[in-house]
């Protein structure tokens, strides 16, 4: 449910979340990863107060165009790298949240093509992401882009 309006965060009569209504499509869930922004963070709640929202960490995540694929992946039209993150000495091995959930601190790489239908003709987009754990995230995805070749744009 990428870049939509949510009309609603539902909850059950205890409080807990249940899903995410957008489009008047209702998507459920046990658990949802969303900019603060989405779910109403700081706006006045019916009957008083403000919607809270816990942060549980931040992600970094670098759009790059290519005119070329991914260096090493025979010239696929698409390519999925995970770097582990003992490979590139990130610290915290797996970040858990306050409701258990245990995110992976690997640096992820995703590249699309032409072919899916996303970019021009001869033009990859590839993704980089990961975890935050420092105060300069850009460096903390440098392995990844580092293993992307040249990037036209980023």
């Amino acid at each position: 449910m990428l870049d939509r309006k949510i009309e609603s965060v539902n909850v059950d009569e205890n409080g807990k979340f249940t899903g995410v209504t957008s489009a008047g499509e209702t998507v459920k869930a046990k658990r949802v990863i969303g900019d603060p922004s989405y779910f109403g963070a700081g706006k006045d709640m019916e009957g008083g107060g403000k919607v809270r929202v816990v942060e549980t960490g931040k992600v970094i995540r670098a759009i790059c165009i290519l005119k070329h694929p991914i260096p090493g992946t025979d010239d696929a039209d698409s390519a999925q790298i995970i770097i582990p993150q003992n490979q590139v000495g990130r610290k915290n091995g797996k970040l858990k949240t306050p409701h258990g959930l245990e995110l992976m601190v690997d640096i992820y790489i995703a590249a699309v093509s032409a072919s899916h239908n996303v970019a021009a003709k001869d033009v990859w987009i590839a993704e980089v992401s990961t975890i935050v754990e420092t105060s300069v995230p850009e460096r903390e995805i440098l392995p990844g882009l580092q293993l992307l070749g040249t990037v036209v744009d980023k």
